[in-house]
């Protein structure tokens, strides 16, 4: 039996990684705090994790999969480079690979330093970072002024790729793009020994009028064509960025017309999503990631797929003092807790708060998205007005 250790892990691991079936197979570890909770030294965490029996390491946030990355390498076990996952990783090296490789489909992009080589509207986001949190639509130079950073994720993020070779002075800045539209949806797959695997593409929805995910749907709704399409980008993409033996997940902008365009590229699993390829295909992708990690193919098949699964995202779009949350339920992932301001908690975007994530599951897409709304309307948030106070 291997042994695997997830390294600063998130709930949602243990829930996801202690399913009977993993445990059979796998004497399954977790060691290490959550980074986007707890600050550490990493090389005092590094120290620590080299230390515990590991035949196969995981990590599944960004900077997770960085530890992760870094200490498959101290132990000689299976798992992507380390500067490979930084490259994904630092939005302004891997938007440089995407034009040299895929320049149809790259987004035009700057440092932002001044008045962008290009016209308004733009969308801004950090050159590192995690869950949409400063990424915005910019209309004009006006708005471009007031763009600043949050202290918080950087410098952390910026210690552990440090072990990478990345220069801590990277880390802070903004990327500005062209705005682009379309439907935006995911790729998810793995590469084993240079073959680049698709497990499944998921749909994101987002809340009318904001940039904020609503709700994710597995499987995608897209044409054959349009899904051939970003199977082909993917392929081109992974190897650029010098993934190998690791999970890995991309982001697209898919228009009416033209061609698809690239939003990122992630050297992680998609970890939110799990439950609904469980669903649906009826295998765990943490099954898969485990057998990846020890080496192994994963021998992901296509099958016909059963149903639709959805990931729903419940959100405040205005601070609040959080009263009372629901009982626990099956499914459910309650991110606030009573007795303090949505703003003081949870990792969130420029708009929004999240309260809770849940799963559903139905035999077509209309049935799924009835069952999640009838789901919104059971779960009671007791949320208390308080005076507006900025929370960026």
């Amino acid at each position: 039996m291997k042994d695997v250790l997830v390294v600063c892990p998130q709930q949602r691991d243990v829930r996801l990684a202690e399913s009977g079936p993993l445990t059979a197979r796998y004497r399954v570890r977790f060691a290490g705090p959550d980074l986007d909770v707890t600050d550490v030294s990493p090389e005092a965490l590094l120290d620590e994790l080299a230390d515990l029996p590991a035949d196969a390491v995981v990590g599944t946030k960004d900077r997770s999969a960085l530890v992760a990355a870094l200490l498959a390498e101290r132990l000689r076990l299976p798992g992507p480079h380390p500067t490979a996952v930084v490259a994904c990783q630092h939005k302004p090296t891997s938007r440089g690979i995407q034009q040299r490789v895929a320049p149809e489909a790259t987004p035009r992009f700057a440092l932002l330093d001044g008045s962008p080589p290009f016209p308004a509207p733009w969308f801004v986001k950090p050159v590192v970072g995690r869950l949409s949190q400063e990424a915005r639509r910019v209309n004009n130079d006006a708005e471009l002024q007031t763009v600043a950073e949050r202290a918080g994720y950087r410098d952390g993020y910026a210690q552990i790729a440090g072990l990478a070779g990345l220069a801590s002075g990277t880390v802070h800045g903004f990327l500005v793009e062209e705005l682009v539209e379309g439907d935006e949806v995911t790729l998810e797959g793995y590469v084993h020994d240079g073959r680049v695997r698709t497990i499944g593409v998921t749909d994101s929805v987002k809340y009318p009028g904001t940039n904020s995910f609503q709700r994710f749907e597995y499987p995608s709704a897209l044409s054959t064509d349009r899904l051939h399409e970003l199977e082909e980008l993917t392929a081109l993409l992974v190897p650029a960025h010098g993934l190998d033996h690791c999970f890995f997940n991309a982001e697209f902008l898919v228009p009416a017309t033209g061609p698809a365009k690239i939003v990122e590229l992630n050297a992680r699993i998609a970890s939110q999503f799990s439950p609904l390829v469980q669903a649906v295909d009826g295998r765990s992708t943490y099954d898969a990631l485990f057998a990846l990690a020890c080496g192994k193919d994963p021998a992901w098949m296509g099958s016909e797929t059963r149903g639709v699964a959805i990931s729903y995202v419940i959100r405040a779009f205005e601070d609040a003092l959080v009263a009372a949350v629901p009982e626990p339920e099956e499914n459910l992932e309650v991110l606030v807790r009573p007795g303090r301001r949505l703003s003081e908690q949870g990792a969130n975007d420029s708009a929004s708060f999240r309260l809770a994530i849940f799963t559903e599951w139905g035999k077509a897409r209309e049935e799924a998205v009835a069952r999640c709304a009838e789901r919104v309307s059971s779960l009671r948030f007791q949320l208390e007005s308080v005076e507006a106070t900025p929370h960026r």
